[in-house]
């Protein structure tokens, strides 16, 4: 049995997707990075970075219990677990490790930055906003050549390296995306989105209010203060 502890973020959709995908049988915590359940000391033995998701396998290797964080990571171990969305042919592995990677490095942090000046910074500061909205067109014009050339990233074979970027190009305009401009990258969108498992994962969590405006102290737990505080 797997444990995930997670929230409905794009960050926790990829994992609940790669759950749903390989059958592997697992229960949700849900960890309120609104309240600041991420910053609880039970959760950050699991996540000594305060983020979600974390998992604890209670089947790890050799039987014994393993606790991970970081998305990728778990990605990562789950295919290799299961033996499943991680291609055996060497090229084509590669070709999905660095498309994660690139998720990792640029998809996940540029996003995140154009949804906070874009929606959640109290001052609107144009350049911020014109920087992380052209970056994140940029991005999305890398995954549009990408997947024009190839069915998905990894090349023929769905991976673990779509569940990672699929989720960040949900409510794509929020980040100033027109995805109109992006055929081949709808496309792929589409044909991810359709998949039931993916939908059965995008429902993991969904009765949380994880939409509502931000008040003064889930703000200052998220972006201020009590995020910054050293634990």
């Amino acid at each position: 049995m797997i444990d995930i502890y997670s929230w409905p973020t794009p960050n926790g959709h990829k994992v609940h997707i790669m759950l749903e995908e390989t059958g592997l049988p697992y229960r949700v915590h849900g960890v309120n990075i609104r309240a600041g359940d991420q910053f609880k000391p039970g959760f950050l033995k699991i996540s000594p970075n305060n983020r979600i998701p974390a998992i604890v396998d209670h089947d790890g290797p050799g039987g014994k219990p393993l606790s991970l964080f970081e998305s990728g990571a778990i990605l990562l171990y789950l295919a290799a677990k299961t033996g499943n969305f991680l291609p055996l042919d060497m090229h084509a592995r590669w070709n999905c490790v660095q498309w994660l990677m690139w998720q990792m490095g640029g998809v996940g942090p540029m996003f995140g930055q154009a949804n906070h000046f874009r929606a959640y910074a109290i001052e609107k500061i144009p350049y911020a906003i014109e920087r992380y909205t052209n970056e994140a067109n940029r991005l999305t014009h890398v995954l549009d050549k990408r997947v024009g050339e190839a069915r998905y990233l990894a090349g023929d074979e769905y991976s673990i390296a779509d569940m990672a970027v699929f989720p960040w190009m949900r409510n794509a305009d929020k980040r100033g995306i027109d995805m109109a401009e992006y055929p081949h990258a709808r496309r792929w969108f589409d044909a991810i989105n359709a998949r039931p498992a993916v939908q059965r994962a995008l429902q993991v969590l969904s009765d949380v209010n994880n939409t509502a405006p931000h008040d003064e102290k889930s703000r200052d737990i998220l972006f201020g203060k009590t995020q910054f505080q050293r634990r």
